[in-house]
């Protein structure tokens, strides 16, 4: 069977891997130059399924409001007249329950733990070699007591997902972590994830692309896609800036973009952006040898200001922010000033932020925080969409989902909740 799968990020990649593995005839389309080039290029670099969770949580919607408030606030927000973002935050403030936050959660949990084992199953099978993977766990880190009983409120709930955990005082950092005892930060505590890991995502599409092109799967770049066209109730081809593209079957991985295509079909896609920002910052040569280590190796999120860092090879990439404004990928230096000051209060030497990369990009969301996989109403038009801020740490398990629906097999996981069925109830 010939697959079209548009869109070449980290979740178009690792559908069009378990496609071609079931022994498929693949194209991939993309309007960039090459793969990984947007959402997947920049992010934090964590593989985090013990943190994985929906935006939409209890007293969220009070939060935003007051952070939004502030000038140096990780989170920012406006309502503007698009019908589409107001329909959104609507759905997402509905999600803002206790109920809700519990079922979406597990939701999220489910899709990310068996996510991690496909790509652990993908870096061995290929084999993948070259993407900065580091299985060392996570630590998440809290400023004030507040956080920290937060924090221990999320321990708990850890143990109905089967994820393990410990709680650290402010004096067993640096056994987990050696570079946390130069940090210039008071820590009230910790929560230490072991099962987590981090990894650079632009790398493993790239690897894993050429591993691909290199067994026949073939790759149409600088490829705008305009139009689905349909005919006797199925998808009859795909228009591009190029021509027509006519496929047995075809998967949507257009992230944030994905509502615009599949609109004109009936299909309503609840999905909008979230605009982050991220820095990327090279490790000063000499600067982590030996024992005192001073960058850190696991990868650390500061709960204070959502802001994640991941070892990468000789980088440290950090990333956060939260603005909902649109599809625009403008670079604010006042956000760069705030990460950048985050960064050196945890990691004060060994860093060359004379050679920092700023970068932005958009986390395609939906309002309950799950993706939206499989089926629509045209029996050959498959979705993977609305990975959200989870984009990275979901990839590799929702593409071998959406490969299985389009093969005809059963996935391994349950879906229920991850398909485009409920918000039509």
């Amino acid at each position: 069977m010939k697959v079209l799968v548009l869109g070449a990020g980290v979740v178009g990649i690792a559908t069009a891997y378990f496609l071609w593995r079931d022994g498929h005839d693949v194209v991939v389309v993309d309007r960039q130059a090459g793969p990984g080039r947007e959402t997947s290029y920049g992010n934090a670099g964590g593989l985090c399924p013990s943190f994985a969770g929906p935006w939409a949580a209890p007293g969220m919607v009070a939060k935003v409001l007051k952070m939004s408030m502030q000038p140096d606030s990780p989170i920012r927000f406006s309502l503007g007249l698009d019908p589409r973002k107001i329909q959104w935050i609507i759905r997402w403030m509905q999600q803002c329950t206790p109920d809700h936050f519990r079922v979406n959660k597990l939701r999220m949990q489910r899709v990310a733990h068996y996510s991690l084992r496909c790509l652990k199953g993908i870096a061995a099978e290929a084999p993948l070699t070259d993407f900065d993977f580091h299985d060392g766990g996570t630590l998440q880190i809290f400023r004030t007591d507040a956080e920290l009983e937060i924090g221990r409120l999320s321990a708990k709930a850890l143990d109905e997902f089967g994820v393990p955990w410990k709680l650290l005082g402010p004096q067993e950092l640096a056994a987990v972590e050696p570079a946390m005892a130069h940090s210039t930060v008071a820590v009230a505590g910790a929560l230490h994830m072991p099962a987590d890991a981090s990894g650079d995502s632009y790398k493993f599409v790239n690897e894993l692309a050429a591993f691909l092109a290199a067994r026949g799967v073939t790759f149409q770049y600088d490829t705008q896609v305009q139009l689905i066209r349909t005919a006797g109730g199925q998808v009859e081809s795909v228009l591009t800036d190029r021509g027509a593209m006519q496929a047995d079957s075809y998967v949507v991985a257009l992230g944030s973009h994905a509502p615009f295509l599949v609109s004109p079909l009936g299909i309503r896609l609840p999905v909008y952006p979230l605009k982050g920002y991220s820095i990327t910052v090279p490790v000063i040569e000499g600067q982590d040898d030996g024992a005192a280590t001073a960058v850190p190796r696991v990868a650390i999120m500061d709960e204070h200001n959502k802001i994640m860092m991941s070892r990468l090879g000789n980088r440290i990439r950090a990333a956060g922010m939260a603005e909902l404004t649109g599809y625009g990928l403008e670079l604010d230096a006042n956000r760069q000033a705030l990460i950048e000051r985050v960064v050196k209060e945890l990691i004060p030497t060994g860093l060359d932020f004379g050679k920092v990369e700023f970068w932005a990009g958009l986390r395609p969301m939906t309002p309950d925080g799950p993706p939206i996989l499989g089926r629509t109403q045209y029996p050959n038009l498959f979705l993977n969409s609305g990975h959200g801020s989870n984009g990275w740490t979901q990839s590799c398990g929702t593409g071998k989902i959406v490969a299985d629906i389009v093969h005809g097999r059963t996935p391994e996981i349950d879906l229920d909740g991850l398909t485009a069925e409920r918000f039509r109830a």
